[in-house]
């Protein structure tokens, strides 16, 4: 390994606070890992690492040398591409919100090998917000407002959103015409991964919003069991267009209160604000919103 690779290695043990994750990241033998860091230290002349059986944590020189990594790592990055032309290589670990890795991610990713190679895609599926530094992964693919401030986001596309209900549950509780004759209806619960909360429905005019919060039958957690539950009329849902106008078309999803959009929803591709961003992340950022269209999508 050269010195720069030693440097990213170094700063992901940092990161994971383990060699063998690390090594498993950047897929290096675990003995080369342990070489090549047992090199550093002998060529610095301190100790950065502190190992015990459980955990590796930086020393205060580990701290000063992996301050220093993150600020020289980009800038040496930069200066490769330009004067090698390089292509992007090496392992990207993405983790995806199922629907939209689904509906539009994996059907155009055959593109993005093509275009790049040398990239290596560890993907993964998931609703919750990932410890993106503790469990190794480079950028998550996101729905929704972003709340954690020490992570960026770069937003993606903005998806319509749609109120709907099956037949079947119109035909018991009736068709409201606007939120405020929502007494007597349902709704399913959507949790909150982080807070088990359930998110109320949301209706918008150039006028006014509500906030709408019914009586439900059903928790779900997870897009798919979500919209399931509606076709199943089991309450009112709020989801984007894109992934239910299979159903609406077949009849089993019905849009109500079309005059009282939910706020639309924007998706975004987020990474921690003090990560080293690689040529394969920027890259990989780069491809979505190219994909997407723009934040206007």
């Amino acid at each position: 390994m050269d010195r720069i690779d030693v440097m990213r290695l170094f700063v992901r043990i940092v990161e994971r606070g383990s060699f063998a994750q690390a090594a498993r990241d950047l897929q290096v033998p675990r003995p080369t890992a342990t070489h090549a860091i047992q090199r550093l230290e002998a060529d610095l002349g301190v100790r950065l690492l502190e190992r015990t059986t459980r955990t590796v944590r930086p020393t205060l020189d580990g701290s000063l040398y992996h301050e220093r990594c993150l600020r020289l790592l980009p800038d040496l990055d930069e200066m490769q591409s330009v004067f090698r032309n390089a292509e992007p290589r090496g392992p990207l670990r993405v983790d995806m919100q199922g629907t939209i890795a689904r509906f539009f991610i994996l059907p155009a990713l055959p593109a993005f090998i093509a275009r790049y190679p040398g990239i290596s895609l560890n993907l993964s599926e998931g609703d919750r917000m990932v410890d993106l530094i503790t469990e190794g992964v480079d950028c998550v693919v996101r729905a929704g407002d972003l709340s954690d401030s020490s992570l960026i986001g770069r937003r993606i596309t903005i998806f319509e959103q749609l109120t709907l209900a099956s037949p079947a549950y119109l035909d018991r509780h009736g068709t409201p015409s606007t939120p405020d004759e929502l007494h007597g209806h349902r709704m399913v619960a959507y949790a909150a991964s982080a807070t088990g909360q359930s998110y109320p429905l949301e209706f918008r005019t150039r006028e006014r919003d509500w906030e709408v919060r019914l009586p439900h039958d059903v928790v779900v957690r997870g897009a798919e069991i979500y919209t399931a539950a509606g076709v199943a009329g089991l309450g009112l849902i709020q989801v984007p267009r894109y992934r239910v106008e299979h159903q609406i078309a077949a009849g089993q999803l019905v849009p109500v209160l079309e005059a009282f959009p939910p706020p639309q929803m924007p998706v975004s591709v987020v990474y921690p604000q003090n990560r080293h961003l690689s040529s394969r992340i920027r890259v990989f950022i780069d491809w979505l919103t190219e994909m997407f269209g723009g934040p206007q999508g």
